[in-house]
């Protein structure tokens, strides 16, 4: 491996949590959004990486998500959403993980 690839295979990474109020209409607005996020996390692969997203009902009967990724920087997180066309309302630093029963199957 190079040293330029060497150093990127080792560049810390935080996990975070971001939540999006409010944003999409139809489950396939959420798609096509979650299809250029991938585009530009591919992009982004050095300071950023999308591990998964709960979509949530909004009271106002759009949808919202609740994302967790890996990142460089709450910086960096939020420069992949700008570039992706949607929100981080909220980004937080994780600061443990707790799991009393494992995600279940998608509906």
């Amino acid at each position: 491996m190079s040293g330029a690839a060497a150093s990127r295979s080792f560049v810390r990474m935080n996990l975070y949590a971001i939540r999006r109020r409010d944003f999409w209409g139809t489950p396939e607005d959420l798609q096509q959004t979650a299809a250029r996020s991938a585009e530009v996390g591919e992009e982004m692969a050095d300071d950023v990486r999308w591990i998964r997203t709960y979509v949530v009902q909004e009271e106002s009967g759009k949808l919202g998500t609740v994302c967790l990724y890996e990142g460089t920087s709450a910086a960096k997180v939020r420069e992949q959403a700008e570039r992706a066309g949607m929100p981080a309302d909220e980004i937080s630093l994780v600061a443990d993980t707790v799991i009393v029963r494992p995600d279940p199957v998608a509906a």
